[in-house]
C-alpha cells in the first residue's frame, strides 16, 4: 500500500518540475525585468513552497483515493476535480513564462482558483484531514492570483512587432 502512498504523494511534483524545466531560462531573463510588487516573494521561497504544497495536496489526493476504495465512481468527482485542477496548476508556467501571456495565465489561475476551492469543499465531506492539508494551498494560490493580476496590471504586453 505504500507504493500507492508515495505514487499519489509524487504526482503533483511531476508537472512541477517539468514546469520549472521547460520554463528554468525564462525565470531570470524575462520575469526579472518584469515590474513586481514590493510584496513578490524572493524567487528562493518558490520552490521550497511548492515542494511542501505539492506533498501535502498529493498526500491528501492519496487520503481520498483510499477513503473512497480506490477509482470507484465515488471517487470521480472528488479525483476528478483534483486532477482538473492540478492540469490548471500545471499550465499555468508555459502561460506566464513559456508564453509569455500574461492574460492567459491570468484566466488560467482564476480558473484554477476555483476548481481548487470545488475540490476542498468535495473533499471536506469525505476526509477533514485530506481537505485540511490543501489549505495552504488554497493561501499560496490568493497570494499567487493576486500577484498575477498585479504583475499583468503593471506589465501591459507588447505588441508583436513593438519593442521598449
Amino acid at each position: 500500500m505504500w507504493a500507492y502512498t508515495v505514487g499519489f504523494t509524487v504526482l503533483p511534483h511531476v508537472g512541477g518540475f517539468l514546469g520549472w524545466f521547460i520554463n528554468r531560462k525564462e525565470i531570470p531573463v524575462w520575469y526579472e525585468k518584469l515590474k513586481k510588487p514590493s510584496w513578490c516573494p524572493s524567487r528562493k521561497i518558490f520552490p521550497v513552497a511548492w515542494t511542501v504544497l505539492y506533498t501535502g495536496m498529493g498526500y491528501a489526493s492519496y487520503l481520498i483515493w483510499n477513503d473512497l476504495g480506490g477509482c470507484s465512481s465515488k471517487a470521480l468527482i472528488p479525483l476528478g476535480l483534483y486532477g482538473a485542477q492540478l492540469a490548471l496548476n500545471w499550465a499555468w508556467p508555459p502561460f506566464f513564462f513559456g508564453a509569455q501571456n500574461m492574460k492567459m495565465a491570468l484566466i488560467d489561475i482564476l480558473c484554477l482558483d476555483g476548481l481548487a476551492i470545488g475540490t476542498v469543499c468535495s473533499w471536506y465531506r469525505i476526509n477533514k484531514i485530506a481537505a485540511l492539508l490543501m489549505v495552504p494551498y488554497l493561501g499560496w494560490l490568493a497570494m499567487a492570483t493576486c500577484l498575477t493580476i498585479r504583475i499583468w496590471k503593471d506589465n501591459p504586453e507588447q505588441k508583436p512587432g513593438k519593442s521598449e
